[in-house]
């Protein structure tokens, strides 16, 4: 499990996170949502509605909830993912804006997390997301790196390349070069054919 700092609150670089998402999804276009992302199963609209059930599972576990109960991709997206994803961001915020919120242990579908470890591992998640916008949208020169090396360190702690299979959630390692930047070398430590 992953091991969070007891003394460092995950939400403002999750917002940082969030901020780079919405920042992408404004950049896209309307003939954009039907392209392919790096994220194999998902082209840009279902990336998208994904994204929203993200949040919204956080949500319901904030609350006590099954998560597995969230539509994933969410089905009730139509044509305004932008504004879908800001509301399910805002009451997402609103769930976890208590400092108390972070301390306990949540139930997830496959174990249970702190608080505070739980956003901190989806603030990385968030980070890899927008680097697959990115990919359609063209604007990965928008992207945080400090994002983008702190996703890096978490995957590589948590998700390291030994364990990796063709079937599980992330593929295996890509090659990549040594000076490749810091989205491109996240991107190949979790298995996108990194292009930036």
């Amino acid at each position: 499990m992953a091991v969070v700092d007891a003394t460092v609150d995950p939400r403002p670089q999750l917002a940082r996170a969030l901020d780079q998402v919405e920042h992408q999804i404004a950049e896209l276009r309307p003939h954009d949502f039907g392209r392919s992302t790096p994220c194999a199963e998902y082209d840009a609209r279902t990336l998208l509605a994904h994204l929203v059930a993200v949040l919204r599972k956080l949500e319901v576990v904030r609350h006590g909830g099954d998560m597995t109960q969230v539509n994933d991709p969410a089905t009730d997206l139509h044509g305004d993912e932008d504004a879908a994803f800001r509301h399910a961001r805002t009451a997402f915020e609103r769930a976890w804006e208590a400092d108390s919120a972070l301390g306990p242990d949540y139930t997830l579908a496959w174990g249970t997390m702190p608080g505070r470890a739980l956003l901190d591992a989806y603030t990385h998640e968030f980070t890899v997301h927008a680097w697959d916008l990115s990919q359609v949208t063209g604007r990965g020169d928008d992207l945080d790196p400090v994002l983008a090396h702190a996703a890096l360190d978490w995957f590589s702690r948590n998700v390291p390349a030994e364990d990796r299979s063709e079937d599980g959630p992330f593929a295996p390692v890509v090659a990549i070069a040594n000076d490749a930047g810091p989205y491109a070398r996240l991107a190949a430590f979790v298995g996108r054919q990194a292009a930036l």
